[in-house]
């Protein structure tokens, strides 16, 4: 399947070489292919990135979580050990905007493709690395991964239940932030090369990501010297943040300041909380906080899930049910911001897709493809970078490129 690179999107023009795998790496690059730039995807010969084989099988070629994090990308399956096959990728790289990858810090330098390479053909490339711990440090060559860096961040110290054992955020979260991140290191230096004509390298890491997401965390510790624990869904800080019972499940409760306190008081008829004493200001919801969710409980527990939204939703209380994911792709709002994306494909039929996250009004990030086949686009990449049919064929015999 020839795929369309020329997208309308904010990237477009922008031409990304794409050297990542899993998860952390292959994020950045998705939301760079989403907003319009041109991904192609270098992956090894034989086979690929690990996450084609990884989850449910969609067919012999891919994968679900392949094709969710590779969307609107091609790939060229290219052996870099091999001297034709380095020789091939600085080629590319004399005309790339930016290059991305995940492998070990140093790896890149050893094939003779780190960024001081090809920064001397091609000046102005933004070249991005992501690994567990960052380029430099003394964790730089440890392996990382997205559990152990939720560790090390402090992420886990604070997620779960009090007393109970080690839990991890549920989904990949320092993967998805160091992805995330990174890309929004390319895109400033993208903007630097563009002004002054010098690229730079960006570093990210997963460890440094987690770490950023701990906001309230951090800041209590910094200012009281206090570490802080697990508290369930409740909040750091504010009360009642949190899940709460009813009588068909849970309801997600945000009535942390005080005018949406008195509101939600209002909502569930006990107007008489908010002159109580143990609860008047928001410190005085927070010390009793465990006090106060058994109390709200015993009332809320008394009618159904539905039934206090609707209660809430009429005084203006922030809340919300807890979905599970067929729920969250029948919600009315998430299908009207279009963040479940339904593509054609000849060999794979339907194939949903999670939207993309933020809009853009003048040139909206667009899914228009699922993601490739390996090497489904090595020659196609190849003939735009001027080799001929020839060298192309020469390639293939030799292993260096495989179709």
């Amino acid at each position: 399947m020839t795929q369309d690179k020329h997208s309308n999107g904010a990237l477009a023009g922008v031409k990304v070489l794409d050297l990542t795998q899993i998860m952390a790496g292959p994020m950045c690059t998705m939301l760079l292919a989403d907003m319009g730039a041109d991904v192609i995807k270098i992956e090894r010969p034989g086979g690929g990135d690990d996450t084609r084989r990884m989850g449910s099988r969609l067919s012999e070629r891919f994968a679900a979580g392949f094709l969710a994090l590779n969307r609107n990308k091609r790939s060229i399956a290219l052996d870099l050990r091999a001297d034709a096959g380095k020789a091939v990728f600085k080629r590319m790289a004399e005309t790339a905007d930016i290059v991305v990858e995940n492998f070990r810090p140093g790896v890149m330098d050893r094939l003779g493709l780190g960024y001081e390479s090809l920064a001397e053909i091609n000046p102005r490339l933004v070249y991005a690395s992501i690994s567990g711990f960052g380029g430099t440090g003394p964790y730089r060559n440890r392996g990382g991964f997205d559990l152990v860096a939720q560790g090390m961040s402090g992420l886990m110290s604070v997620t779960g239940f009090p007393g109970g054992p080690p839990a991890k955020v549920g989904v990949p979260i320092t993967d998805i932030g160091a992805g995330s991140f990174t890309a929004v290191g390319i895109l400033a230096a993208y903007i630097h090369a563009l002004r002054t004509g010098q690229g730079q390298q960006v570093d990210g890491s997963l460890m440094e990501a987690g770490i950023a997401y701990t906001i309230w965390e951090s800041s209590e510790y910094f200012a009281t010297g206090e570490i802080p624990g697990p508290l369930g869904s409740a909040h750091r800080v504010n009360a009642p943040y949190q899940a709460l019972r009813t009588s068909d499940g849970y309801i997600n409760i945000g009535a942390a300041s005080q005018p949406t306190w008195e509101q939600f008081c209002r909502a569930i008829g006990q107007e008489a909380l908010i002159e109580d004493p143990r609860y008047k200001e928001p410190n005085d919801r927070k010390a009793r906080e465990e006090e106060l969710a058994e109390l709200l409980e015993g009332i809320l527990v008394e009618h159904t899930t539905a039934h206090w939204m609707e209660q809430l939703g009429a005084a203006g209380v922030v809340a919300g049910p807890i979905y599970d994911m067929e729920q969250v792709y029948s919600d009315e709002q998430v299908l009207a911001r279009e963040m479940l994306v339904e593509l054609e494909d000849e060999e794979l039929g339907r194939v949903k897709n999670i939207g993309v996250p933020v809009k853009l009004s003048a040139t909206p990030g667009q899914i228009r493809h699922r993601g490739p086949a390996l090497g489904e686009h090595s020659r196609e990449v190849l003939l735009e970078h001027g080799f001929t049919e020839m060298e192309v064929e020469e390639l293939v015999a030799a292993g260096v490129v495989v179709e």
